[in-house]
C-alpha cells in the first residue's frame, strides 16, 4: 500500500506523526494489494485534532475521518473505523466491485469480535419532489428553511442536477455532475 500522509490548515506533518500513520495503516494494509493508495490528511481546528484516511480504487472509494483532542488518537480510530467499514461490508464489496484491488482472503480470526455477515441495505422511506431549476444560493435558502442537511435541485446556470450539503464545519458543499 502507498500511504501519503499530508496536513492541512498550516499543519506541519512530524517524522513521528508520518511513522504513527504509517503503523496504524498496516494493520488493514493487508486488505489491499501493494498498489492501492492510501491519503491521509491530518489538520487541527480550535483545539480538535483531525485524522482523515481515503483509500480511493477501481470505482470505489473508503473514506473515515476521528477529531479527538490527540491527533495520535485520531489517528489510531480513524483506521480501526476504516477496519470496521471495510469488513462490515465485505461480501458486498467481493460480490459488486472489483475483487482484484482488494483482498479478502483473510484468516476469520482477524476479524475481530465474530462479526457476522452485515445486513442487507433496506429502504425505509421513498419521497418524491418535483425539481425546479434555482440557483445554487436559493437551493442553500431552500435546504435551511427545510432544515435539511442536503438539498437536490437543477442548477439554473448548467441544468444539470445538483446537490448541495451541509459540512460538519458549517459550510456548505456542492456535488456536481461530470463527463
Amino acid at each position: 500500500m502507498k500511504i501519503t500522509v499530508s496536513g492541512k490548515n498550516g499543519m506541519i506533518i512530524t517524522d513521528g506523526l508520518r511513522n504513527s500513520a504509517n503503523k496504524s495503516l498496516s494493520k488493514i494494509e493487508k486488505l489491499f494489494t501493494e498498489d492501492t493508495e492510501a491519503r491521509v490528511v491530518l489538520s487541527v481546528q480550535k483545539n480538535n485534532q483531525i485524522a482523515e484516511v481515503t483509500i480511493p480504487f477501481k470505482g470505489m472509494i473508503f473514506r473515515a475521518e476521528e477529531v479527538s483532542d490527540d491527533m495520535y488518537a485520531s489517528i489510531d480510530n480513524v483506521v480501526d473505523k476504516l477496519e470496521k467499514q471495510i469488513l462490515k461490508y465485505k461480501t458486498k464489496i467481493k460480490n459488486n466491485f472489483a475483487t482484484e484491488s482488494i483482498r479478502f482472503d483473510i484468516p476469520q480470526d482477524y476479524i475481530k469480535n465474530g462479526s457476522s455477515e452485515e445486513n442487507e441495505f433496506e429502504v425505509v422511506k421513498t419521497k418524491r419532489f418535483s425539481i425546479k431549476p434555482m440557483s445554487i444560493e436559493e437551493a442553500i435558502l431552500q435546504m435551511n428553511l427545510l432544515g435539511h442537511n442536503f438539498f437536490v435541485f437543477t442548477n439554473s446556470e448548467t441544468d444539470d442536477f445538483t446537490v448541495v450539503y451541509k459540512r460538519k464545519d458549517g459550510r456548505y458543499g456542492l456535488i456536481e455532475p461530470t463527463m
